[in-house]
C-alpha cells in the first residue's frame, strides 16, 4: 500500500516537473488521447502495467485472467508467467 502511493507521489511529481519545463519552453500542453490497448495474442504489443496492478492490489486470480486475455495464453501457461514475475 505505501509503495503504491510513493509511486504515485512520485508520478506527480514528475508530471508537475514536465509542466514547468513546458511552460518555461512556451509548449502549450495539450492533453494526449489515452493509449487504448487492444487484446493480441502478439507478444510484442503485451504490456505488464495491468497486471502488476493488480497484484499490488491482491487480486492474483484476476491478475492470471487479464494475462489470458491480453496474449491468448492457456491457464498454465499465465499462471506460470504471473507467477515467476511475483514469486512471493
Amino acid at each position: 500500500m505505501f509503495a503504491r502511493y510513493r509511486l504515485e507521489r512520485k508520478v506527480d511529481a514528475l508530471n508537475y516537473k514536465v509542466d514547468l519545463i513546458l511552460q518555461h519552453l512556451g509548449i502549450e500542453n495539450t492533453p494526449a488521447e489515452p493509449i487504448r490497448t487492444v487484446p493480441t495474442t502478439a507478444r510484442s504489443a503485451f504490456s505488464w502495467v495491468e497486471i502488476d496492478a493488480l497484484v499490488a492490489d491482491g487480486k492474483k486470480i484476476q491478475a492470471i485472467k487479464r494475462y489470458r486475455e491480453l496474449t491468448g495464453a492457456g491457464l498454465k501457461e499465465a499462471k506460470d508467467a504471473v507467477e515467476h514475475r511475483f514469486p512471493y
